[in-house]
């Protein structure tokens, strides 16, 4: 299937630059939010936000008669992958992870990409993709093993890393199911009202999931946030920068340059994380971040090339 797309080109590598940029962000943001409010009800407020933001764009979708309700069940499940799924993971594997480990743990995506594709999309898996997914799954090795791949057998995970994995899988799935074309092309076509579609039926299940959160705090005694300004400020942010300008920006990458060669530069989110990580969080990479981070890169060129 990826040999049915144009070659890679500057356009859309600008394209495909934006979302790594903004992950990382949202990566950084998450962390320094974790102590503040739970991570599903965070992933929650955040759609919430940006439905809000989303419905004078393209309220028309949401009406009767709109051709989404012809497609509920697709649009249903791209929400619950992206929506209510992949960020609420992520959330998840920041409270006991660093933005920088969740980031390079989730440089294991090409290969969720090209498996995906392969099983249930039957997509040809190209040798220059393999190898470069392979380039990628040791960057993640490196970083499991803080540079020692002899600890392999003694790895232990913490649940950070698990729940990483599982996010790599379920963006994986949703970024194929982008390339499949439906009848609805006047939502499609109109990348507001694609999103807003997706976000409405995504927070039926993300609500639910935040009941749930709620339920199980609340029988621990920890069912609270803590209000603040920059919670305040954190939510605008991940609601217009990871959510609208990122999914915007990877909806038209992926359509473009085909989901494997996208993965690849999802990778680079480890590389900004590192950045924001020093300047906010006093985190600084180490020396096997960067060597994990020269395997990411290596696998983005081999991958790219046709």
């Amino acid at each position: 299937m990826s040999s049915s797309h144009p070659p890679l080109n500057w356009s859309t590598a600008g394209l495909l630059l934006v979302p790594p940029l903004m992950w990382a962000g949202n990566a950084v943001v998450g962390r320094i939010a974790a102590p503040w409010i739970p991570p599903v009800t965070f992933n929650f407020l955040r759609w919430v936000l940006v439905l809000l933001i989303l419905l004078p764009l393209a309220g028309w979708v949401l009406r009767r008669g709109s051709p989404l309700w012809r497609h509920w069940k697709r649009y249903a499940l791209l929400g619950l992958l992206s929506i209510a799924s992949y960020n609420m993971l992520q959330y998840l594997a920041l409270r006991t992870s660093t933005p920088i480990n969740v980031t390079l743990v989730a440089a294991s995506m090409p290969v969720w990409m090209l498996l995906v594709g392969r099983l249930f999309f039957q997509a040809p898996i190209r040798r220059s993709a393999l190898l470069g997914a392979g380039c990628s799954l040791l960057g993640v090795l490196v970083v499991l093993t803080q540079g020692d791949l002899g600890r392999v057998r003694e790895l232990q995970w913490v649940p950070g890393d698990a729940w990483m994995l599982l996010a790599a899988f379920v963006w994986a799935s949703y970024s194929w199911l982008l390339t499949q074309r439906d009848e609805a092309s006047d939502i499609r076509n109109d990348w507001a009202a694609f999103l807003l579609a997706q976000t409405a039926l995504g927070l039926v299940s993300a609500s639910v999931l935040t009941a749930g959160e709620w339920l199980w705090l609340g029988s621990q005694g920890q069912a609270h946030i803590e209000w603040s300004w920059a919670l305040a400020a954190i939510l605008v942010f991940v609601a217009i920068g990871p959510s609208l300008l990122a999914y915007r920006c990877w909806g038209a990458g992926v359509q473009r340059a085909g989901p494997t060669v996208a993965g690849f530069f999802s990778n680079l989110t480890p590389l900004f994380a590192a950045l924001m990580s020093l300047a906010f969080l006093g985190e600084p990479p180490r020396l096997f971040h960067g060597v994990a981070f020269a395997l990411i890169v290596a696998g983005i060129v081999v991958s790219s090339r046709r």
